[in-house]
């Protein structure tokens, strides 16, 4: 344990004099070194991170790194997952990505759980709240508004295009292909193979 303290204080004291403008963070539970909340190069979170405003690469190494606003590249390559509150812009790579704002980019995980989503999201499980664009998973589950849901199981309140084995909208505004595919305006309700918006 002593030789973690000394390690981490030497990695401390070196970034702080390569790096005298808020550069580089190391994020642990309850503290930020240095205590910057913006930070405009490299952030490494080992079990917890927390800042306002990081733009640059953040890397996640058995932890969650949570920033307000994001602009660049998360990386989560050893069991973590990255939480961005208001917004982001770029690339998200983690087990689970969280973005509870207006994100733009692309995000991959075993779990996404998004707001409003710009771009393209890669997953086992990806949940969305108001929008998204493509939707590319497993399950793939929309409380709003989706414009491309590849998965085995898609549902979006509304949709322009799912293809998967079932597929379910209460709004499809183009088509679904499937094995089975239930839209509540589709030329019929519930079709085999492929669905059309009824309206055409």
């Amino acid at each position: 344990m002593k030789r973690i303290k000394i390690l981490l204080g030497m990695l401390f004291l070196t970034s702080t004099m390569l790096f005298a403008e808020a550069q580089f963070q190391l994020g642990l539970p309850g503290t930020n070194l240095p205590a910057d909340q913006t930070i405009e190069g490299v952030r490494l979170n080992l079990l917890y991170g927390k800042n306002t405003n990081m733009t640059g690469l953040d890397i996640n190494i058995l932890a969650l790194g949570e920033t307000d606003n994001f602009k660049g590249v998360q990386l989560s390559p050893f069991w973590g997952a990255n939480k961005v509150n208001n917004s982001f812009r770029g690339v998200g790579l983690g087990i689970g990505n969280i973005h509870l704002g207006e994100s733009t980019g692309a995000i991959l995980g075993f779990a996404n759980y998004t707001t409003n989503f710009n771009g393209l999201q890669l997953g086992f499980v990806n949940f969305n709240q108001v929008k998204s664009i493509i939707n590319i998973g497993a399950v793939n589950f929309n409380q709003g508004e989706s414009a491309v849901d590849i998965g085995f199981v898609n549902y979006a309140e509304r949709t322009t295009f799912q293809l998967g084995a079932v597929n379910f909208t209460n709004d499809l505004e183009g088509i679904q292909i499937g094995f089975i595919n239930f839209a509540k305006n589709g030329f019929f309700p519930v079709f085999p193979f492929f669905n059309i918006d009824g309206r055409l």
